[in-house]
């Protein structure tokens, strides 16, 4: 027999013993649509073959996790062999009998339940038909194993180790305790021994207990993996063996207290001991989980998924991942799939002459409820063919406008407003049903002690992950409150000098985040969930036109956003999962075990390869012509650098101070006005306020973001090595305030941070900016050439960490440049004293790094090159740079312990010397 293998069809040789015929059969070799790999599974919804590693990553992967993959056996609809009846040799097994889970043969009498005359009520069927039953049954089984949990597990299991540790400690420090008492209380026992809870001093054996349940979970794991060999055998299936295999319920994990008597000669007080007891807290018990923030991050840019058209979309509540609910201006309510095509129409909607916009939502047993004409709640069974009333109207003062079904209590919000004299007297309400129909709960004023109004006309209701009642008020402002009802904040626009927000769609995301339809900006904002903004996640386009209306798919993590003006719908990915969750390794590798104290790896960080010199070494210096003074330094090389003063002169220089290039256009001013990305490109601030990108060979300039707002002017720039984000501090004319904000690698504004955690302004008139190791935001902030500053610290996130406004010594700070170096240090120059301080990157002062020199004069700007660990400095009145040497490698990397033949490395302990 000979294969010859070409365009993936292979031809197959037989030859006759006898005859010496030779046939050709062709047939075709199915090969993975993603890589070379041989065919296992079948996507049914791209479609596309997929290997069994390529078939890993399709089920975990956001964009996919709702595609049908199945094996490739089931695409061809396989039949496997019969099977031969155990009782009759002569006959196979062709029946399957529902109720008492066995198979028959034709002889239907093959087992002892059926003896003629079979009962009536049994269901006999083909082994087929059964077979094709059980596993669509179990199709959605599969599934979550597949997508959810095998993939969490190797985040989950390893908290169990922490808290082990934690046990640990705090039942020990109890434990002690308690025998201290004991001994002080023994002259107690004789008559009240018979009251002593015997049970209750434990010697817990944690080691023991968490070891067995390290192992219960591993044979737990090992039976999903099981089962899920039996459901997709890769070779021959059996079916009898399947139908068999699923009788018995997947193995439970019961995990069981351990513990042994505690030994001693002393007995304990109840009333002491209960003393003692009193003093543990013990949170509320439940399964062991991960939050979302483990497991999902934002993308850097959303992703338009596709694009549906539909009539003016003024709200929308998800079904599934390809149907939603969809109502327009007329509040014409109908369900429709991914391509457009209405399904079912509500006949009975609420009247389009009461302007109610968020008046449906989808429970978890797929039921529409939505507001009818009479201002009723309506309930629409899944299979769309019986209509309930949910909610009567009793108060025809009170309108309803809005509703959202509870994921987390089952609950139902309904947003009510009531008309007055004018727009300003309008009130609202929410209030919150049970699951019975039962009115529990109404949220109506503020916690002041005037109990004010909180809503005026809720149009839109949702809920965030952590219980709050999230309200889009059409009148007023995004509203929040807690779950019992308190006020937490209100959200009117991220920055007093932006348009009105007049709020519309509402929806929360996975991550706690709360997406808001702002018209007055016409996009949709993100906020974090205490109401901080953090970007326009969305702005008007062409595929979108302006957005109104939101609704989060908690499934596939996918944005469905409404058109205001046209009938489209557009879905948006931008969440996605954890880079570290993505890996490409299977994820049942990591059940080789919990890392035991002491096996961890030690992280090769730059604490551990670098420490601090006792002095700084000056390397040497370079005066660099056509400047007056260095107000900004940019490393681009290890011998290249660009240099600019106060005269809109930006000079590219190496280390003899030639001139390489000049920028023509630079923006005049004394601060960070420019930075260099990856590519060696510099990015500057030019004199209209825009910035530009010149390519790394100097021929092409490119506008990377245009300044649209003539109010707010960008006086800093800075590009982020970790993220490939350019951050950008600006200055408010009118007010003399500040802000920061984040731009990703497309120009979009992703991020603003403008408020303390106060919701106080918190920078006045940004000099400088850099990013410390950790994310840290760090701003040279100061008012004029000779005021007081700070160095204001916020996190990547926004939150503010600290404000350093100067050593102990209290002298004050005037700051100016600013950088961080490999071991996280702040280093800023300081205008008062006339040094260049160096801080942790807690805002602890350290030392003064260096002082006015006569090679150097007053330092004035910082650059430090992360390549070969030298820092520039800059003077402030002259045209000279200085480059010096502070941090070397740790003694166990230097020439007198060379690393050894085989490249490992020793590293020592030798902490970094601090300078006092």
């Amino acid at each position: 027999m000979v294969a010859q293998s070409s365009s993936n069809l292979v031809v197959i040789e037989t030859m006759s013993l006898y005859t010496m015929e030779t046939a050709s059969t062709p047939c075709k070799v199915h090969q993975c649509s993603k890589c070379p790999g041989d065919t296992e599974y079948y996507c049914v919804s791209c479609p596309c073959d997929l290997c069994p590693q390529c078939k890993e990553n399709h089920v975990k992967d956001v964009q996919t996790i709702d595609h049908d993959v199945v094996s490739h056996r089931d695409k061809i609809n396989y039949i496997p062999t019969q099977e031969i009846c155990v009782r009759h040799p002569s006959h196979v097994y062709t029946k399957y009998c529902e109720p008492c889970q066995v198979p028959v043969c034709d002889s239907w009498f093959g087992h002892t339940s059926h003896r003629f005359p079979i009962p009536v009520w049994h269901k006999i069927e083909s082994i087929q038909g059964a077979f094709q039953t059980k596993r669509q049954q179990h199709r959605g089984i599969i599934h979550t194993i597949r997508s959810e949990a095998l993939f969490y597990r190797p985040v989950l299991l390893p908290r169990i180790k922490t808290d082990f540790k934690t046990c640990q400690t705090e039942f020990s420090r109890y434990q002690s305790e308690m025998l201290t008492k004991a001994q002080t209380l023994k002259h107690l026992i004789d008559y009240i021994q018979e009251d002593f809870m015997c049970n209750v001093f434990c010697n817990f054996d944690f080691k023991h207990r968490f070891l067995k349940q390290k192992k219960e979970m591993i044979m737990h794991i090992v039976s999903l993996q099981r089962y899920v060999h039996i459901y997709e055998q890769r070779k021959v299936i059996r079916p009898l063996q399947f139908l068999s295999s699923i009788k018995t319920a997947l193995p439970q994990i019961h995990p069981t207290l351990h513990t042994s008597q505690l030994s001693m000669t002393e007995s304990l007080n109840k009333e002491d001991v209960m003393e003692s007891l009193s003093a543990i807290q013990i949170t509320e018990r439940g399964n062991r989980h991960l939050g979302n923030q483990c497991l999902l991050k934002l993308t850097s840019v959303p992703e338009l998924h596709q694009v549906t058209c539909v009539a003016s979309c003024c709200h929308i509540s998800c079904v599934t991942s390809d149907r939603v609910w969809v109502s327009d201006h007329r509040n014409i309510l109908m369900l429709m799939d991914t391509s457009g095509i209405s399904l079912h129409r509500v006949k009975d909607p609420c009247n389009h002459l009461f302007d109610r916009e968020g008046f449906h939502t989808v429970n978890s047993e797929s039921e529409l409820i939505y507001i009818d004409g009479n201002g009723n709640i309506n309930k629409l069974s899944k299979d769309m063919k019986t209509t309930t009333t949910f909610i009567e109207t009793t108060d025809s003062t009170w309108e309803p406008l809005c509703v959202y079904w509870s994921p987390s209590t089952g609950d139902l919000l309904v947003g009510m407003s009531r008309d007055g004299s004018y727009i300003h007297t309008r009130t609202g309400k929410v209030t919150r049903y049970n699951q019975s129909g039962q009115l529990t709960q109404t949220i109506q004023h503020d916690n002041t002690r005037r109990r004010m109004r909180m809503y005026s006309k809720p149009n839109y209701i949702t809920e965030n992950n952590n219980g709050d009642v999230v309200v889009s008020d059409s009148y007023s402002a995004v509203v929040v409150t807690e779950r019992g009802g308190r006020h937490r904040f209100s959200y009117r626009g991220y920055e007093p000098s932006s348009s009105r927000l007049v709020p519309s769609g509402i929806c929360t995301d996975a991550l706690s985040h709360i997406l808001v339809c702002a018209s007055g900006t016409k996009t949709v904002q993100m906020l974090d969930k205490d109401g901080q903004f953090l970007s326009h996640l969305l702005t008007e386009s062409q595929e979108m036109g302006e957005p109104r209306s939101l609704s989060y798919d908690v499934n596939t993590h996918r944005l469905w956003v409404g058109s205001r003006y046209n009938n489209k719908v557009c879905v948006y990915r931008y969440i996605t999962r954890q880079d570290a969750l993505t890996d490409q390794s299977h994820v049942m590798e990591s059940l080789s075990g919990i890392p035991t104290p002491g096996t961890e790896k030690p992280q090769q960080g730059n604490q551990c390869l670098l420490k601090l010199m006792s002095l700084p070494k000056l390397l040497h210096s370079l005066t660099v012509t056509d400047v007056g003074s260095c107000y900004h330094i940019s490393c681009v090389t290890s011998d290249r650098v660009w240099v600019n003063d106060d005269c809109r002169i930006l000079i590219l220089t190496d280390t003899t101070g030639v001139p390489l290039h000049r920028v023509e256009d630079l923006c005049r001013g004394d601060t960070g006005l420019y930075t260099v990305n990856s590519e060696s490109e510099l990015i500057y601030i030019d004199g209209n306020g825009n910035i530009n990108k010149l390519s790394k060979d100097m021929k092409t300039t490119t506008t990377f973001i245009q300044r649209t707002d003539s109010i707010w002017r960008p006086r800093c720039v800075y590009w982020s090595p970790s993220t490939g984000d350019l951050l950008v501090a600006m200055w408010y004319i009118h007010t003399d305030t500040g802000k920061v904000t984040r731009y990703n690698q497309s120009g979009q504004l992703t991020q603003t941070i403008l408020y303390d955690n106060t919701g106080v302004e918190l920078y006045r008139k940004p000099l400088y900016i850099t990013e410390n190791n950790n994310g840290d935001v760090v701003v040279s902030d100061s008012d004029d050439e000779y005021e007081y500053g700070a160095v204001e610290v916020t996190e990547r996130g926004g939150r503010h960490r600290f404000s350093y406004t100067g050593p102990p010594s209290g002298s004050g700070l005037v700051p100016r440049g600013i950088c961080t170096d490999a071991l996280s240090h702040i280093l800023v120059c300081d205008g008062e004293t006339k040094t260049v301080q160096m801080l942790d990157k807690d805002g602890q002062f350290l030392s003064h790094l260096l002082t006015k020199s006569q090679e150097m004069g007053e330092p004035r700007s910082l650059s430090y090159d992360v390549n070969t660990h030298r820092l520039w400095v800059g003077s402030r009145y002259n045209n000279k740079v200085c480059v010096y040497s502070y941090i070397i490698r740790q003694h166990a990397l230097t020439d007198e312990h060379r690393p050894r033949p085989d490249r490992e490395a020793m590293y020592s302990s030798t902490s970094a010397v601090k300078w006092r």
